[in-house]
């Protein structure tokens, strides 16, 4: 994908509000910062990067309405014709990253939040079950990828948002996902690279 700022267009996605920073309980921290991985083991990434979405010049091959999420350069671009809008986002730590094309499966407000049996095997401590709310780490809103367990969702730990710290999943700030969830259609097509 090829993408450069575009002049004269906003650099704000809708809402422009300022971000949720409420801190979420101290017993799903832990799942958020990479189940018991220390802070320092997160690799910051361009922390200037929370600055609002921008348009950008695209002039790459995907049409309008695909998602392009870029893991090395932390972004997630939603293509819109001869331009994009590109999101800043949190990615996999090492070993949870994986690349590949899928479509939005579903999409849902507040989700709940259920941890696969691989992630309560590494930390049985984690609840089976946690209903949408504030507290849960998949944050405002969720796209779920295909039939896979990888979601873009929000997060109201923003300092995670230009790391590599997730399970594989893909997050963002909740005002954000908010923006890109009223954007994005079910069956988009979603590349991951």
């Amino acid at each position: 994908m090829v993408c450069q700022p575009s002049h004269g267009q906003a650099g704000q996605a809708a809402g422009g509000s300022p971000e949720n920073t409420d801190v979420i309980a101290p017993e799903y921290r832990d799942f958020l910062f990479g189940e018991s991985a220390p802070v320092t083991a997160r690799r910051p990434h361009h922390p200037t990067r929370l600055a609002a979405p921008k348009y950008v010049t695209y002039t790459g091959n995907e049409a309008a309405g695909t998602i392009v999420i870029d893991t090395h350069r932390m972004s997630l671009s939603l293509v819109l014709g001869g331009s994009a809008l590109v999101y800043p986002i949190g990615v996999g730590r090492e070993g949870f990253a994986w690349y590949g094309v899928e479509q939005v499966s579903r999409k849902a407000k507040w989700p709940s939040w259920t941890p696969p049996a691989d992630m309560l095997k590494r930390r049985p401590d984690l609840p089976a079950s946690m209903p949408g709310g504030a507290d849960n780490p998949l944050g405002s809103r969720a796209i779920y990828l295909g039939q896979t367990l990888y979601r873009i969702h929000g997060t109201n730990e923003p300092e995670t948002i230009g790391t590599t710290s997730s399970s594989g999943c893909f997050r963002m700030l909740n005002s954000h996902v908010d923006d890109l969830y009223d954007r994005v259609k079910i069956g988009a097509k979603v590349v991951v690279m």
